[in-house]
């Protein structure tokens, strides 16, 4: 009779799994990717904070306001993408100004982050900025032309300023 049920047992189970691995392949790509990306969410070690990553790129930590609370980089492609809760401005020490859209994006390399997009600095009027560049104790800001400005002014993280438009 033990027999008899573990063999019914087994069988049951055996014909439960392979109902469990046919309807998972019959999941649509999309929901499986997405699934896919939730287990690799889970298992992704905790991010460093984005000043310890541009510090490690040889850029000043104090680039971006401290409102910064998630980024998004890709270590093969080496884009940034920092998130802000909202649009804001800081004010530096040499009284130089930049404001950040919600999302700001460029490719970090050692000493550079190019191709920025999301982020501004007023000269005469607000002039998209491209790139900032690191060169021992200054920094070169890329906005149609090039303005450069004292690296240790951008050392310390500061508070943005809210305002209404980027």
């Amino acid at each position: 009779m033990d027999q008899i049920m573990g063999y019914w047992f087994s069988n049951k189970a055996g014909k439960e799994i392979d109902s469990v691995s046919k309807d998972i392949n019959n999941v649509p790509k999309n929901i499986k990717g997405g699934a896919h990306k939730m287990v690799t969410k889970v298992t992704e070690k905790k991010q460093k904070p984005l000043a310890e990553l541009l510090q490690e790129f040889d850029l000043p930590a104090g680039i971006f306001p401290r409102e910064v609370k998630k980024y998004e980089f890709d270590e093969e492609t080496k884009k940034l993408t920092v998130h802000l809760p909202s649009i804001c401005e800081v004010s530096y020490r040499d009284s130089s100004i930049l404001r950040f859209s919600t999302s700001v994006t460029g490719h970090i390399e050692k000493g550079k982050l190019t191709e920025i997009e999301g982020l501004k600095t007023k000269v005469v009027l607000w002039i998209k900025v491209t790139c900032i560049v690191s060169e021992d104790s200054k920094l070169h800001f890329s906005a149609g032309l090039t303005k450069t400005r004292e690296r240790k002014m951008y050392q310390v993280i500061r508070d943005g300023v809210p305002v209404d438009k980027f």
